[in-house]
């Protein structure tokens, strides 16, 4: 591949970073190089759960069964394991960027809080429109330590309430419209923050919304906000293989001084692709780390299939939101796919073939199986790989939610959807 010399942007890099030609960055490559980086091409087989989530990205929970399936995808871990090391402190379900939950690795805990801070102070502002001081939500917090500490176990958001009582102020119909019922969410996000306490899965499962409370204390980062939204903008940038500014700027929440100083500060390189000098809908150019410019300079696509089912959260899309980039032209003109390809979000959960969105897939546990719509039809691969994901749905999981109220009766009607398109294009 012919390449030409660009100097970046940042002062630290003192060497010219050499390019791939735009033209050679099509759509196509582009997928299968995201999908590398994602680790789904089985370069993290046998890796441990911090591993995969440290090289490809926080595993969002929304009370879903994703942060499972990501693990298990990449390297095969099944639940049991998953558990035990949430039990064991390895992995855990916090706050982290954009105050939104992921699930992450041990050597994060810290830093990653410290992202979430923002929107735990955004919560205080809320109540303190409702006429609730900064002292009063600091005498909750103290309470509620003190409580967590003299409890035998976790307590969860009714029992803390129960034993604090009036300490806890209702904020009526006014804070039911802001979202702020009472004033205890806003001094547990406060606490959680900080690292003072911790929220614990109710069944030791990551795949449902019901939490309990203990102390953590949690050694605070040693990173200042500037350092801390420099590392994010490095792992964000690693795990993606390369993302528009806008897209680091949605994933981050980062003013567009904050990303630029961080994009500087890591002496990220833009990179012009295909789609941005050919297409005008590719909108903006890639920023990418400058060690992954050589290494995308010198990456041969796969020949051969590789086939994952994965939840429509999982890294891959989520990242950067950008699911209509994994479907080949051809597919985002079918009928049934012509909204879909306009959303950021999937409605269903992708069936993929290195890095390109090959059919759609819901979980109907009634019958104990997986209904999928390929859009050209089932390859001896997408057959095995569909039988493995339904045995590891059915043995572990038992069901497969996307989000905390998700339920076979509220997805039935998904799952007749993608019957139906997958009896009328005869690709089942």
């Amino acid at each position: 591949m012919s390449t030409q010399p660009v100097t970046t942007h940042a002062p630290s890099v003192k060497e010219p970073v050499d390019m791939p030609e735009p033209q050679s960055l099509t759509r196509e490559r582009l997928r299968a190089w995201a999908w590398h980086r994602q680790g789904l091409d089985g370069s993290l087989a046998g890796c441990t759960a911090e591993q995969v989530l440290a090289r490809a990205g926080w595993a969002r929970s929304v009370g879903g069964a994703n942060p499972y399936l990501t693990l298990f995808a990449r390297a095969g871990i099944r639940r049991e394991q998953v558990d035990a090391d949430v039990l064991a402190h390895r992995i855990l379900e916090l706050p982290a960027a954009r105050g939104c939950t992921y699930v992450l690795g041990r050597d994060d805990f810290a830093w990653a809080l410290q992202l979430g801070r923002d929107a735990a102070e955004s919560a205080l502002k809320v109540v303190g429109r409702l006429g609730v001081d900064r002292g009063e939500v600091t005498l909750l917090e103290e309470q509620v330590l003190h409580t967590l500490a003299e409890a035998d176990g976790p307590l969860d958001p009714r029992q803390l309430k129960d034993e604090l009582g009036d300490s806890v102020r209702n904020l009526g119909e006014e804070g039911k419209k802001r979202g702020a019922t009472t004033t205890l969410p806003t001094a547990l996000g406060l606490l959680q923050s900080d690292g003072r306490i911790r929220r614990v899965p109710a069944n030791g499962r990551l795949d449902q919304q019901r939490y309990a409370y203990e102390p953590w204390g949690l050694p605070a980062s040693n990173f200042d906000d500037d350092a801390a939204r420099t590392e994010l903008i490095r792992r964000y940038l690693g795990w993606t293989g390369g993302a528009t500014f806008k897209q680091s700027q949605w994933f981050t929440a980062f003013t567009v001084a904050q990303t630029r100083a961080a994009l500087a500060a890591v002496g990220a390189v833009e990179v012009l692709t295909a789609q941005t000098s050919q297409d005008a809908a590719g909108g903006d150019t890639l920023w990418m780390l400058p060690d992954d410019v050589g290494l995308f300079a010198a990456f041969d696509e796969p020949a051969e299939e590789q086939i994952q089912l994965l939840a429509g959260t999982d890294s891959l899309f989520l990242l950067r939101r950008n699911a209509a980039d994994l479907l080949a032209n051809e597919d985002q003109h079918k009928p049934a796919l012509e909204s879909f390809a306009l959303q950021a979000d999937l409605p269903d959960h992708p069936i993929l073939d290195r890095g390109r969105i090959i059919g759609l897939w819901q979980y109907e546990p009634a019958k104990e199986r997986i209904v999928p719509w390929l859009f050209h039809g089932p390859t001896p691969a997408v057959t095995q790989r569909i039988s493995e994901v339904e045995a590891w749905i059915r043995e572990d999981l038992g069901d497969f939610r996307a989000f905390s109220l998700d339920s076979p009766a509220t997805r039935q009607k998904r799952i007749d959807a993608l019957a139906a398109s997958a009896e009328a294009s005869g690709a089942g």
